[in-house]
């Protein structure tokens, strides 16, 4: 079917094309009778304003994208709901794409925003090499949340990762363990954080850190957690990267029927909805999750309405939430 255009609305509603036009950009600016009947041709025809043209108008789309690093995280749809909500709020969109944890159809991910002519850009746990962030970042304001940088092209918000691995450590020192044993998830979005904090706090108290390469996935954290258990050297407490990898950790012991927390105390990185779930209760580092996406949309709108031209890069404290998967060593 022929799409109604702005020429139908205006023979409908018998006034001309510019103030069809008008009523669609400013309808504060015309009289009630006219916008009334530009309105009501406008619903009789199923006409609506052509957003491209629009933007070329007003130099904006109202979107804002975001290109988080995996769509199966659900720590990455709670930020979404918190970007989406604060986008909403001050009149813009979020758009959303993924990388699927790889960093060359993030790329692609990324330009497809570019050619979509995005205000600006909110990149989740982006796993893109900062330079090429910072060439994305001459063109449209761009928000890296959950990685931190000193780029004064960038601006950033997350959680202060190694002061949450700090947390966690002491939590289980608190409780008598001192053979911990953590899974990081490499060079990811956070882990290198993590992993630095875990060894800080180890090392504060004497004790010698002890590295199991792992994901932050579930089959990341159950490999990890199962070359742990075949080393024939088990300790009595695992620090996971994030609650997926946790829970993969947790199935591995589970499977070889040993008791958490009784023979190993296991402490995640998230608190994600299903780590409070009673069956699984993990204690976990918790991360205010639709808060940090409120802070990158008002970043971002900063930059995009030049109230600010140099970086801000914010840190959130986060918090330990211990339930019934940590407690002490058996003697």
């Amino acid at each position: 079917m022929k799409q109604p255009t702005i020429l139908d609305v205006a023979e409908r509603a018998g006034v001309s094309k510019s103030l069809v036009s008008l009523v669609m950009r400013e309808p504060e600016r015309v009289s009630d009778a006219s916008r009334e009947a530009v309105l009501q041709a406008a619903a009789e025809l199923g006409y609506r304003p052509n957003a491209v043209a629009r933007s070329l108008v007003r130099r904006r789309t109202g979107v804002i994208g975001v290109v988080l690093s995996d769509l199966h995280n659900p720590f990455f749809a709670d930020v979404a709901d918190g970007i989406e909500e604060a986008a909403f709020e001050r009149g813009y969109r979020a758009m959303l794409s993924s990388g699927f944890l790889n960093p060359k159809r993030e790329r692609g991910a990324v330009e497809t925003m570019l050619e979509l002519r995005v205000d600006g850009l909110i990149m989740l746990g982006s796993m893109m090499k900062v330079p090429k962030i910072e060439r994305v970042a001459s063109s449209l304001p761009v928000a890296l949340l959950g990685r931190h940088t000193r780029s004064k092209d960038l601006d950033s918000v997350g959680v202060d990762d190694s002061a949450g691995a700090q947390e966690a450590v002491e939590h289980l020192v608190s409780l008598g363990h001192s053979e911990i044993v953590h899974i990081h998830a490499g060079s990811a979005a956070g882990s290198p954080r993590r992993r630095s904090g875990y060894e800080k706090a180890m090392r504060r108290h004497g004790l010698e850190p002890r590295l199991v390469k792992g994901a932050f996935t579930e089959s990341g954290g159950a490999k990890a957690m199962q070359e742990i258990l075949d080393s024939g050297n088990l300790p009595t407490a695992v620090f996971a990267p994030n609650d997926f990898a946790a829970l993969g950790a947790m199935e591995v012991i589970d499977a070889a029927g040993l008791d958490i927390p009784g023979d190993i105390s296991l402490v995640g990185y998230d608190n994600l909805a299903l780590a409070g779930l009673p069956r699984i209760s993990l204690t976990t580092i918790g991360q205010p999750r639709a808060d940090l996406g409120r802070e990158a949309v008002h970043l971002v709108l900063e930059r995009l309405d030049g109230d600010r031209k140099s970086a801000r890069h914010v840190v959130v404290p986060p918090n330990l939430v211990v339930r019934n998967t940590s407690g002490p060593p058996r003697s």
